[in-house]
């Protein structure tokens, strides 16, 4: 890269870079629903204070509403990020002031400004659901920016709600370009999705079609593997082409999120497998220009009994996996079994358990559900109570710190099926806490001194779920080679 003719634009140069060189996050925007749906004020984008030396330390200092019903905000991305750093000389410089926050439920997609005070994020503008209605799509999800300056979104749904895996793409402004699959080909499902340019390749996964999860969890909805997805959808990033559909079957049930490793030079990654709770370690194969996936963590299912004796088999539920940006260390969540993982996965076909805690789920000591024969615990876990809050729910999405050293976890999922699985959250409101990591030699502790509860918000409890930082993290931000 010759530095006099290019200019640094936002995020870091590598990934390696944001650990040694990126702040100490101070702000958290963190997506929340409203399980209200008859109050007006809706879902919002909440700011919360994470820097230990503020006087709001843990407080939500702002709150940014959608004002409407029913949207169901979930997932965010930025407008710009580490892939759009690289600055060809006579182009301008990007400037990552945009959230991203499409809406599950009502397909609009909010556009917050957090570059004017962020502090204090405002709406700068709404997209309707008849815009991406008007492409055949719905249920938008994951956003990424792209190395051209545009933004991308995947898809779950068309118009009438069936599943459809697809992306759709914007430009600077945030007017529609149109959808970005070409050829014949389609991926029956879609949701969750990561490129690595170096490899010309684009890699995303499945979830289910928006008529189903949008009324609730129903276990024979997955029957249907053309509604609900057990598959990992490969593409030509230049070409924009499906080329290559892996099937997981019954064990890579619900392939949730999806992760390349961080470093741009490194052609395989991880997909976490929601409803039996599996990891799967893609990669290509050596001298083909096709990928294979192999389980490589596999939690056990468990079998509880219920108070009136009905025998339930429960995954674990794995509803989100992060990276270290050193791609040292895997995190996941279970959110039925109540547990947050790390993994050392230095062999990358081996990972190795090295950190684990327990922060609410289904199988507690004083829970109805009572596990028979459990293949990993000798005891169900303790209730964990923090500053005399109890933690209610399970451990939901995950955010790291740019170094590795705390990790952070929400407790929401997505209100239809938190009603359904966790009303008591949904009544009290949800948390999100921190976990201290060891970098060095593995292991997580719970910080007793954090703790952000969302039960006392001004219109009511609030269910937090995505996390995000101002200058970009492990989950939003991808790199590309330059060199």
């Amino acid at each position: 890269m010759n530095d006099s003719k290019c200019k640094c634009g936002p995020g870091y140069a590598t990934p390696l870079d944001a650990v040694r060189n990126g702040p100490a996050e101070k702000l958290l925007y963190v997506v929340c629903v409203q399980p209200n749906l008859d109050e007006e004020h809706g879902d919002y984008l909440a700011t919360v204070d994470v820097d230990p030396a503020s006087p709001t330390y843990c407080q939500v200092i702002h709150r940014t509403y959608t004002n409407s019903k029913a949207n169901e905000l979930h997932h965010s991305g930025w407008n710009t990020c580490s892939s759009c750093h690289v600055v060809p000389g006579g182009k301008e410089v990007p400037t990552r002031d945009r959230l991203v926050l499409p809406c599950l439920n009502s397909d609009r997609v909010f556009v917050i400004d957090t570059g004017s005070d962020p502090r204090a994020p405002k709406l700068a503008k709404v997209i309707e659901g008849d815009v991406l209605k008007a492409a055949n799509c719905t249920a938008p999800h994951t956003t990424h920016c792209l190395p051209n300056g545009n933004i991308m979104m995947s898809v779950m749904g068309d118009a009438d709600g069936n599943a459809k895996g697809d992306f759709v793409e914007f430009d600077k402004n945030f007017e529609l370009v149109g959808t970005w699959t070409r050829g014949d080909r389609k991926a029956l499902c879609g949701y969750d999705y990561w490129y690595q340019p170096h490899f010309n390749v684009m890699v995303a996964s499945e979830w289910g079609a928006p008529k189903l999860f949008r009324r609730g969890y129903h276990p024979t909805d997955c029957d249907d593997r053309t509604q609900y997805g057990c598959r990992l959808n490969f593409y030509r990033w230049q070409e924009r082409e499906l080329f290559q559909t892996l099937d997981l079957g019954d064990d890579g049930l619900t392939p949730l999120e999806i992760r390349f490793l961080h470093n741009p030079k490194e052609n395989q990654g991880y997909v976490g497998c929601a409803f039996y709770a599996n990891v799967y370690w893609f990669y290509q194969k050596p001298g083909s220009g096709e990928y294979t996936a192999e389980k490589v963590i596999d939690v056990p299912v468990k079998r509880a009994k219920g108070a009136n004796g009905e025998v339930e088999t429960m995954g674990g539920m794995m509803t989100d996996i992060l990276i270290s940006l050193d791609d040292r260390f895997l995190y996941f969540s279970n959110w039925r079994h109540g547990d947050v993982r790390q993994y050392d996965i230095s062999d990358r076909a081996h990972p190795r358990l090295t950190g684990q805690v327990f922060l609410g789920g289904a199988i507690q000591s004083d829970s109805a559900l009572r596990v028979e024969n459990d293949p990993e615990l000798r005891e169900p876990p303790k209730p964990v109570f923090l500053k005399d809050r109890r933690l209610l729910g399970g451990p939901q999405m995950l955010q790291l710190s740019l170094d590795g050293k705390r990790l952070y976890v929400s407790s929401s999922l997505f209100s239809p099926w938190d009603k359904q699985f966790y009303p008591e959250m949904v009544a009290a409101g949800g948390t999100i806490v921190q976990l201290d990591v060891d970098v060095e030699n593995g292991g997580m502790k719970l910080n007793e001194n954090f703790l952000v509860d969302f039960g006392g918000e001004p219109y009511g409890p609030g269910l937090p779920h995505e996390m995000r930082y101002p200058g970009g993290d492990c989950t939003s931000d991808i790199w590309l080679v330059n060199e």
